[in-house]
C-alpha cells in the first residue's frame, strides 16, 4: 500500500525547513513560547520577527494549536 501524502499544516514543513533553515521542531518550539497569544497575533509575530510568509506562519501556528 502506498504512503498517504501529508495533509494539513504539516504538508508545509519540508518547505519551511528548506526556506528558513531551521528544523521544524525548532519552529514549533518558537510558536509554543507564545503561550496563550491569539492565532493571528502569533502568525503576525512570526511574519514580522522571523520573516516567515503568511502561509508558513499560519501552518506552524495551526499545527501547534491542534496539539492543545
Amino acid at each position: 500500500m502506498a504512503d498517504q501524502p501529508t495533509k494539513g499544516p504539516a504538508s508545509y514543513f519540508p518547505s519551511i525547513e528548506k526556506k528558513y533553515g531551521k528544523p521544524i521542531e525548532e519552529w514549533l518550539e518558537i510558536v509554543r513560547t507564545r503561550g496563550t497569544a491569539k492565532h493571528m497575533e502569533t502568525v503576525n509575530w512570526l511574519k514580522s520577527e522571523h520573516g516567515l510568509g503568511h502561509g508558513h506562519a499560519n501552518a506552524l501556528v495551526a499545527h501547534v494549536r491542534a496539539e492543545e
